[in-house]
């Protein structure tokens, strides 16, 4: 009995090893693969191609650690806003036509820009790189004779971080988040529960640690069957941010899903309504 029971003790400290190692592993893995998780990069040097859309300019921006950005630029209508829009992981200049058809049928002008490494950008994609090309551009726009009140910050999913932060470093109408987390780390976190997130995760996103210092009007839109970043998030955001602020819920729709159903009027109600 006693040499079963010693036994047994050794197999129970070689399988509760096994599973620490496996933990660890697992934990490793995520930790080495993170930014290739977090940021989808599709190459692509497209010019711009909106039928719908005749005037977009491809433009090349320089930042200050030597990299090319990509971007694509289209003046608005006298007394038209312009947008500095921040998008999404995953997309390229090219896939986000259907929102440039929608700001040009209202006049509105936008600056859409491709992060370090996506679409023809040079460079690798970090959260400071990420806020640097966001300042960057936002500076290209004031450099090109633009003043804050014409310029509003939009950002949508991960592009809600890049605008967040520069919403905090620069003047302008209004910020605009479309789809937001609070954190990137959040999202990671309820996804991979038993895994340390906040510890291991480098580029973190953290809204909800900056919004409080944004100093303008705040709208934040998120659809309530958001299966990439739930509901809650916006919600807990909007809870964060300082006055004045504005919620708006889109019933029944998703993550991508909000251009589709006229939230561009929704914005456009909003600025008006901020004179």
């Amino acid at each position: 009995m006693k040499t079963l029971m010693m036994w047994i003790r050794r197999l129970l400290m070689a399988l509760i090893l096994m599973a620490g190692l496996a933990y660890a592993g697992a934990c490793g893995y995520l930790f080495v693969v993170q930014r290739d998780k977090l940021y989808i990069t599709p190459h692509a040097d497209i010019r711009p191609n909106v039928s719908e859309v005749p005037g977009i300019r491809d433009i090349r921006l320089k930042t200050p650690d030597g990299e090319t950005l990509q971007a694509w630029y289209l003046p608005p209508a006298h007394g038209r806003p312009l947008y500095l829009f921040f998008g999404g992981q995953g997309r390229r200049l090219d896939q986000q036509s259907h929102r440039y058809v929608e700001m040009h049928k209202r006049g509105d002008g936008f600056l859409a820009l491709a992060y370090r490494g996506f679409s023809a950008s040079t460079g690798t994609p970090t959260e400071d790189g990420l806020f640097m090309d966001g300042l960057v551009a936002y500076d290209w726009l004031k450099q090109s004779g633009y003043q804050p009140q014409q310029i509003v910050i939009h950002g949508h999913s991960l592009g809600s971080g890049v605008a967040t932060y520069v919403a905090t470093q620069r003047p302008a109408k209004g910020l605009i988040l479309e789809a937001p987390f609070t954190a990137a780390s959040d999202v990671a976190q309820e996804r991979y529960p038993y895994i340390p997130v906040q510890w291991l995760m480098l580029d973190k996103f953290a809204n909800r640690d900056r919004i409080g210092f944004v100093h303008m009007p705040i709208l934040i839109v998120h659809g309530d069957r958001d299966d990439m970043i739930p509901f809650a998030h916006g919600e807990h955001l909007y809870a964060l941010a300082p006055q004045p602020k504005t919620f708006k819920r889109m019933a029944g729709e998703g993550h991508s899903t909000l251009t589709r159903t006229g939230i561009y009027g929704v914005y456009d109600n909003w600025l008006s309504s901020l004179h």
